[in-house]
């Protein structure tokens, strides 16, 4: 999905941060997924990374429930929670098979700097803020992965026969995670309907700048494994 040219507080927040948010959603690292020449290693590392990241996202969304103040919220942030521990995160381990990565292996790896730095930026976020403060750091990673899902199969250079990561740009262009991504969009605009008010917006896109820097960081780590 695009955020460009949307009516909502993504868009906003989008605009506030612009040239933050394409050095994230345009990374070297992006650009070696489109046209398959990413060091495999660096995926590699990534994709060890991401699965202790998706272990800090699930809890983030147990903290979501936490600080909610509706049944809707709750129920929203229960089945965020659920949707990570019982499904995305077998498909995770699955598809890491794949790229000669078991579970065990990528639960005993080190988290990154980069990887605490994002996660527990979040959570803290979360813990001293609200629930709309939450949600807009963790917006840059699931509506940032969507556009960059959405960007990469419109792409007409995009390497398709022979690329290695043609799956993962698949899995994040698909319907079902672009859906994903617009209802996140929706619950960030309900959200501040609900707990914006005149003064909010310069904190939020502050953390919505931080956190698209700290998802940036998170390319860089992967990069970084390039032998």
């Amino acid at each position: 999905m695009r955020v460009a040219g949307l009516s909502s507080l993504m868009a906003r927040l989008v605009e506030s941060c612009a040239d933050d948010w394409a050095a994230y959603t345009r990374h070297a690292f992006v650009r070696g997924l489109a046209d398959g020449s990413l060091p495999e290693p660096c995926f590699r590392r990534y994709l060890a990374q991401d699965y202790l990241f998706l272990i800090h996202f699930a809890r983030a969304y147990g903290l979501a429930a936490y600080k909610a103040d509706t049944i809707a919220d709750i129920r929203q942030a229960a089945r965020a929670l659920s949707a990570i521990i019982d499904a995305e995160m077998g498909l995770h381990v699955t598809y890491c098979a794949g790229w000669g990565l078991s579970e065990d292996a990528m639960a005993a790896e080190p988290e990154a700097d980069a990887t605490l730095a994002y996660t527990r930026y979040v959570l803290e976020t979360g813990s001293s803020g609200d629930l709309l403060d939450l949600h807009v750091a963790l917006a840059p990673c699931i509506v940032g992965y969507a556009e960059i899902g959405a960007d990469l199969a419109a792409d007409p250079g995009t390497r398709r026969d022979g690329n290695p990561y043609a799956d993962w740009i698949d899995m994040y262009a698909s319907d079902d995670y672009q859906e994903v991504a617009r209802a996140e969009v929706g619950h960030l605009d309900q959200l501040m309907d609900r707990r914006g008010g005149l003064g909010r917006f310069a904190g939020l896109a502050a953390t919505f700048r931080r956190a698209t820097r700290l998802e940036t960081a998170f390319w860089d780590m992967g990069l970084a494994a390039a032998p």
